[in-house]
């Protein structure tokens, strides 16, 4: 099979495209504009493989899709290529509304043209799965509460309104047009080649260099931490097994208070570099918790989500392999021990890779 997969240069399209060129015979074409989140270095273990090409392409130029979907022929698309951080969105929500849902529309009418002109056994075959999150369904109530497939939409960011618009477009050209489509919603990722600004390599580098852990409000919003590496694995059998027209929630079973997850980077940092230990007033090596600064919480901050993963166990038989525990060690290790992709993406220098490619 050869998939087409939009935002592989992303940490959750990179993450899946590793998979599949490392664990599967498939191949992959990643489309990705490169935007500031797009990173080529996080690729580079597959970069000169011969089941893996690249085209850097905006989804929001038709033109140059119709050109992608004639040249490379897909067998499917998974389409993760979005605007994904929520502060972002709060502050410059235009391009949230340009990628997210015109960029998906786009591709979703470059598909459909390119569906109906295939062969009926690979017509019958093709799949295109929409990856979204979480956030479109707001946030739980109650302590005991998850999300399932069928929770009402309520979403509270620029980010996740986009989001939840796109998925609403997915369905509908299904319903419409019969555009052979699936849909999954994660929890939140994390995992090596995590763009800086999300919270666990935020904390994991801030510590590093003595700068203070900024927590919002007091870090009591809950939120189920996914593996990224379960996560492609979950989204790999999805496209493989899935059922047209359904959606699968994918979560880690890992609900922590965002103050849990900060106070557990800081007990492995003590462990793993303790020579980043912040000095106490006494003079004496401290916990790197000593770093951490509660902020101003974020308009609209959403309370607790978790999500109920029992469909796609049961039907497709996936569960994530790690816990948050073992998962959040692999994470601090591996940053530890990949401090100059950080260095390239902080100062920058990893965008002059993206600037080649555009060459």
């Amino acid at each position: 099979m050869k998939i087409l997969i939009t935002g592989g240069a992303g940490f959750i399209g990179s993450a899946l495209v590793r998979h599949v060129i490392g664990h599967t015979g498939d191949s992959v074409v990643n489309l990705d504009k490169l935007t500031y989140a797009g990173n080529l270095e996080s690729l580079a273990s597959v970069a000169g493989h011969a089941r893996y090409a690249f085209e850097q392409v905006d989804i929001c130029d038709r033109a140059e899709l119709d050109r992608v979907f004639a040249q490379h022929q897909p067998d499917a698309v998974m389409h993760l290529a979005a605007e994904s951080h929520v502060d972002r969105s709060i502050d410059g929500p235009a391009a949230f509304i340009e990628t997210n849902i015109v960029g998906t529309y786009t591709l979703l009418e470059a598909a459909r043209q390119y569906w109906q002109g295939l062969d009926a056994a690979r017509k019958n075959a093709f799949r295109f799965h929409h990856i979204s999150t979480d956030e479109v369904y707001g946030d739980l109530e109650g302590p005991e509460d998850l999300f399932t497939e069928t929770t009402s939409y309520a979403p509270s960011s620029p980010y996740s309104a986009s989001k939840a618009g796109s998925d609403h477009l997915v369905r509908a050209w299904r319903r419409t047009y019969g555009l052979p489509t699936l849909v999954t919603n994660c929890s939140n990722n994390y995992g090596p080649y995590h763009f800086p600004e999300k919270l666990i390599p935020l904390v994991i580098l801030n510590a590093l260099e003595g700068k203070p852990l900024p927590v919002y409000g007091q870090g009591n919003q809950v939120r189920d931490w996914l593996y990224v590496e379960d996560h492609a694995r979950a989204l790999y059998q999805v496209i493989t097994q899935g059922q047209v027209g359904e959606t699968y929630n994918i979560g880690g079973h890992n609900e922590k208070q965002n103050i849990q997850v900060v106070h557990a980077i800081c007990e492995l940092l003590d462990e793993l570099h303790p020579q980043s230990r912040p000095l106490s007033t006494g003079g004496h090596p401290a916990s790197h918790k000593a770093l951490i600064t509660f902020v101003t919480d974020r308009p609209g901050h959403d309370l607790r989500y978790a999500i109920d993963a029992a469909k796609i166990q049961r039907e497709l038989g996936w569960t994530p392999q790690e816990t948050f525990e073992s998962g959040l060690r692999k994470t601090v290790q591996w940053y530890l021990s990949n401090l100059d992709w950080c260095r390239h993406v902080q100062d920058g220098s990893y965008q002059r890779e993206r600037l080649g490619a555009a060459k």
